[in-house]
């Protein structure tokens, strides 16, 4: 079957190359796709350019319609999909049946937000002159995503630019693109005009620069690592192509002594660090990798850590025994492994995991132990580097200051977590955390009416939102003298 979407027809790549979709829980070969060559990408731009005027020019309630008919498909087809994404990711069949209804919920959300946008008109203190500010669709957009949450990361790019009137080229990561290509189906069947939504999938050495280093193309969304990121940036620099990219980030979760006050407040706390840093096994742009605790009660607290860790079920993500799958590859855990072995020689205390588990029956598969490192500091690359793992490092504080200071001392600066019950501290290290997101006695969650991003090297620029959808917008003002009189400068 061909796997590439390019003006309204599946087609093979033009290179005849494919590849295997490996399930990470027991490396068997899940589908093997079609891998687009950078003739293919340039096609899928030219595809996007040429549907441009058509879906720029289609009436905003029509544009709604379709984001609206896409979320009854999502729905229709949830299972489905879940299922899909679990063999794709190894996460587990419950974390995927929630990311289709993120899905859902953002297409909701931005067909709703698309019907309320009006010009802004300004007063120019003439009766005469009508001035407006308009929003009008960026152009061709190509978006790129990661491999943890493929179709969550890609709806959070499309839904916006569709709602926008944008047409765009989708390149998932190369190594799960399985629910991507279901999603272009969809959207193909919810009505979206052929050359809307092109679909590439390929290694970024592939068909990145056909997609990036392009003058057609007007802005380009990527979600994923710094160093490509970064690349990206600089290619599309010499176009003055609009970048907005969110690179990873190294979260602190930052726990007070009075938000462990009782028994049950203990016990919640254990259990919101925990997710927020083993969930998915660690593969979290967001995840809360960082324990920074007060010194008078981290002993207990990281005891209690451990002991919760190392009952932790994990197997295969559509096992509903299981609570966590496998890391995404095998060179993901072999990343993992390097982490374990730089931590121990420099000095911090592995006091749980640190290995692949004993299981047999997980032999197969790319599984890791919840690793927690204790007596942690900043000189060491388990604090300074993003890991994208189940490693949990743990800091130590004797004051509010301190620990603000050591959540700010990053160079990312996507999320953050605060736990106390003190609504007056918590106020003060929210405001003073330097990052995009900070939960208060929570961690991890999000809605799609609130801005998502970071400062930092975490990236630029917001997606979710209203400010979702002005990135995928121009703004024009439009001024309109109806008494259209001379300007009298040269005249009279």
């Amino acid at each position: 079957m061909a796997d590439l979407l390019i003006g309204g027809k599946w087609v093979a790549s033009s290179s005849g190359e494919r590849r295997d979709c490996i399930n990470p829980a027991d490396g068997s070969v899940v589908a093997t796709v079609d891998e687009a060559s950078a003739d293919d990408a340039r096609a899928a731009v030219d595809a996007a350019r040429a549907a441009f005027p058509v879906w720029s020019a289609t009436a905003v309630a029509e544009r709604a319609a379709a984001l609206d008919s896409i979320a009854d498909l999502l729905g229709r087809d949830r299972e489905q999909l879940a299922r899909i994404e679990t063999l794709d990711t190894g996460k587990t069949l419950a974390e995927s049946h929630i990311d289709i209804d993120d899905v859902i919920s953002v297409f909701r959300y931005y067909a709703n937000l698309a019907r309320t946008q009006a010009d802004r008109v300004v007063d120019v203190g003439n009766p005469e002159v009508i001035s407006r500010v308009v929003a009008e669709p960026a152009g061709v957009c190509v978006m790129i995503a990661p491999w943890n949450y493929p179709l969550l990361q890609i709806s959070w790019k499309v839904a916006p630019a569709l709602a926008a009137g944008c047409t765009m080229v989708l390149k998932p990561s190369e190594v799960t693109p399985l629910s991507t290509i279901e999603f272009a189906k969809l959207m193909s069947e919810a009505g979206v005009p052929d050359g809307v939504v092109n679909l590439v999938q390929g290694s970024g050495a592939a068909v990145g620069g056909a997609l990036t280093d392009n003058p057609d193309v007007d802005l380009i969304s990527f979600t994923g690592g710094l160093a490509t990121g970064q690349k990206i940036s600089e290619v599309a620099a010499k176009h003055v192509t609009r970048v907005l990219v969110e690179l990873g980030g190294k979260n602190p979760h930052i726990v007070f002594a009075d938000a462990l006050a009782d028994d049950q407040a203990f016990a919640n706390s254990v259990d919101q660090v925990l997710t927020g840093v083993f969930l998915h096994s660690g593969q979290v742009c967001s995840a809360g990798t960082r324990l920074i605790i007060e010194e008078s009660v981290a002993d207990d607290f990281v005891d209690a850590l451990v002991t919760a860790a190392e009952q932790i079920v994990m197997g295969p993500g559509l096992d509903p025994a299981s609570r966590t799958g496998p890391l995404v590859s095998e060179a993901q855990l072999r990343k993992m492994q390097e982490f374990v072995r730089v931590g121990v020689e420099e000095g911090a205390a592995l006091v749980a995991g640190g290995r692949q588990p004993d299981d047999e029956e997980l032999a197969s598969g790319f599984f890791f132990l919840p690793t927690i490192f204790d007596h942690c500091d900043q000189s060491m690359r388990l604090i300074r580097e993003e890991t994208f793992g189940p490693i949990l490092t743990v800091e130590r504080f004797s004051s509010e200051a301190e620990a603000l200071e050591l959540g700010n001392d990053t160079e990312y600066g996507l999320a953050a977590g605060v736990r106390t019950f003190d609504a007056a501290k918590a106020e003060r290290m929210a405001r003073g955390l330097r990052h995009g997101t900070v939960w208060v006695n929570d961690f991890g969650y999000y809605t799609p009416a609130a801005e998502w991003g970071g400062f930092g090297r975490s990236g630029n620029g917001r997606e979710l939102g209203p400010t979702g959808l002005s990135e995928y917008q121009e703004l024009k003002h439009i001024w309109n003298n109806t008494a259209a009189p001379a300007a009298g400068w040269f005249s009279g």
